[in-house]
């Protein structure tokens, strides 16, 4: 992923304020100076005017990008290497596998806003694939914030793939689901864990833009709630967020309830 930005479009964005820095704690700080060595910064980008159109819905929201500061720095520091070599032919070179996370702001969020953190899944959210239920829940969640009175915010967690064990590994999980285990277990015989993702970023951006303000989640897994809140996000509310059930994932969603997420049986059949 191509990360680079002109020095001088970047002081540009800064200057209007479409550039900005904030910390662990949802606070924003200072954008031109470093980041301490071991302080969590997240550096974001917006916002950006995107209309959407999904199945039943059409809408239009502010997009920002974000990513962490240590990850972007280390890639400026590379291109400003290139660029006193006179090597920006060599710039396609600067590959970098940061996850870049994004915030869709959706309406005009209100005191009780509703809330999707999305794990990213290639597989569900762009080709398609019944073999989990994400790519519908992506689009319901997009579909329900839009259509309600609060309005609220839809953080997509780029680095989340395979609950965070990214899309080599989640491949290698669904052969292992093929010859007959189960989810937890692929990861289990890959020996990764059940559930590696950070949700750590998900949690600095909602402190940021709720602001303090109580916030209604749309999911269905304990330990999301669990995590956000040990990351300092408070008065969370639980929305059940049951979407894109058929008869390929069945067994993949039985295990996720076995797993503790809030599933009934009507909820998979």
């Amino acid at each position: 992923m191509f990360t680079y930005l002109n020095p001088e479009v970047r002081g540009r964005l800064v200057e209007e304020g479409k550039l900005f820095r904030i910390d662990a704690n949802g606070e924003e700080i200072d954008v031109s100076k470093p980041v301490a060595e071991g302080a969590r910064a997240i550096n974001l980008l917006g916002p950006i005017p995107m209309p959407i159109r999904l199945p039943g819905v059409s809408v239009t929201v502010q997009w920002y990008a974000a990513v962490r500061s240590t990850e972007l720095g280390n890639v400026e520091a590379l291109a400003g290497e290139l660029r006193e070599r006179n090597g920006q032919h060599l710039f396609s070179h600067l590959a970098s596998f940061m996850a870049v996370n994004s915030v869709l702001v959706i309406g005009d969020p209100g005191d009780k806003p509703l809330v999707r953190v999305h794990s990213n899944c290639l597989t569900g959210d762009v080709f398609g694939s019944e073999r989990c239920e994400c790519g519908p829940q992506l689009h319901a969640a997009i579909g329900r914030i839009s259509q309600d009175p609060q309005g609220g915010y839809l953080i997509y967690m780029a680095g989340h793939e395979g609950r965070g064990i990214g899309l080599w590994a989640k491949a290698a999980t669904y052969l292992l689901q093929d010859a007959g285990e189960d989810t937890y277990q692929a990861n289990r015989s890959l020996g990764l864990p059940d559930d590696s993702r950070d949700f750590s970023d998900a949690a600095a951006m909602l402190k940021y833009f709720l602001g303090g303000k109580p916030v209604r989640l749309l999911t269905n897994n304990p330990k999301k709630v669990t995590d956000l809140t040990h990351h300092g996000v408070e008065n969370i509310s639980i929305e059940k967020h049951v979407f894109g059930q058929s008869e390929w994932n069945r067994r993949y969603l039985e295990a996720k309830r076995s797993w503790g997420h809030h599933l009934d049986s009507d909820d998979i059949t």
